[in-house]
């Protein structure tokens, strides 16, 4: 099967519209469309069902995702181990990186690699750490820089680059602001804004109030830390949230509770890594 029938019928999958594949991609709808008709014709399957602009996978088309996803990695590995023979860092490097590093952290490595290895092309993704973990656990990343893991998979290596104390915040005007000496049960009496709790910050603030047994009060979570920023700021609700977001937010003086997370980089120890992997991973490890 050629490799981009087999990259259209993916995305399509992926993004169960023809329409939303073919903009990925950066053809044309009706190429979308040829590339998977010629896979149907090769097999004498129908790989699609369309009912009501819904787009789903066929029994025949579930059969074939996974086996097209590793034909196209073996093939796409295949060409990097056949690029980096010559010593040289080339190719694409894909990257999956969360929102938050992405924005504070990682700009000046990812400055200093686009320099010192000018013949590679990133390939980033900005994700949730945990969306991240997957897609290096599953070989759709190479390398991955997230919040690390609170478990690890025995497949998966990973670094801690820094630690990321974090701060217990409210606006300026919120009466937990006038607390000279707060306690984690003054907090319960207020709404929070949580981190959500699929993700390794909400389980870290999750799990220090369940090891205290303080209910918290109907918290309200999004995923995106500068969106809790923003909504503590306007005073919704207090939150705990790294140093980096603080800004012009009041921080509630814990003296004897310091929490953090780790923040670090991920890749899967079964996989050989390119050049370009090698090389990235130096950089990271020099800004420790």
């Amino acid at each position: 099967m050629d490799n981009q029938n087999l990259k259209a019928f993916i995305a399509v999958a992926d993004c169960e519209s023809f329409s939303d594949a073919a903009d990925q991609l950066y053809i044309t709808q009706s190429a979308i469309s040829k590339r998977i008709a010629q896979i149907e014709l090769q097999i004498g399957k129908k790989l699609f069902d369309r009912i009501a602009r819904q787009v789903s996978l066929t029994e025949a088309g579930k059969e074939l995702l996974p086996r097209a996803q590793r034909i196209l990695k073996e093939y796409e590995d295949a060409l990097q181990a056949i690029n980096d023979l010559s010593g040289e860092a080339s190719g694409t490097l894909r990257l999956a990186i969360s929102h938050h590093l992405g924005l504070h952290r990682l700009p000046p490595v990812l400055k200093q690699f686009s320099q010192h290895y000018p013949n590679v092309t990133l390939d980033i993704e900005f994700m949730d750490s945990e969306k991240a973990y997957e897609q290096v656990l599953h070989g759709e990343s190479e390398v991955a820089v997230i919040t690390l893991a609170l478990d690890s998979h025995h497949n998966i290596y990973s670094k801690k680059i820094w630690d990321d104390p974090l701060r217990f915040i409210c606006a300026q005007d919120h009466p937990l602001a006038n607390l000279k000496q707060p306690e984690l049960k003054d907090l319960a009496e207020y709404p929070i804004i949580l981190p959500g709790l699929n993700t390794y910050t909400g389980r870290i603030i999750q799990n220090l109030f369940q090891r205290e047994g303080i209910p918290l009060k109907a918290p309200m979570s999004t995923n995106y830390l500068e969106t809790i920023s923003t909504m503590v700021e306007i005073g919704l609700g207090w939150s705990v949230l790294p140093e980096t977001l603080v800004r012009d937010l009041h921080v509630m003086p814990f003296k004897q509770i310091s929490i953090e997370r780790e923040l670090g980089y991920i890749h899967h120890m079964k996989r050989s890594l390119s050049n370009a992997a090698v090389g990235f991973l130096n950089l990271m490890d020099k800004a420790a």
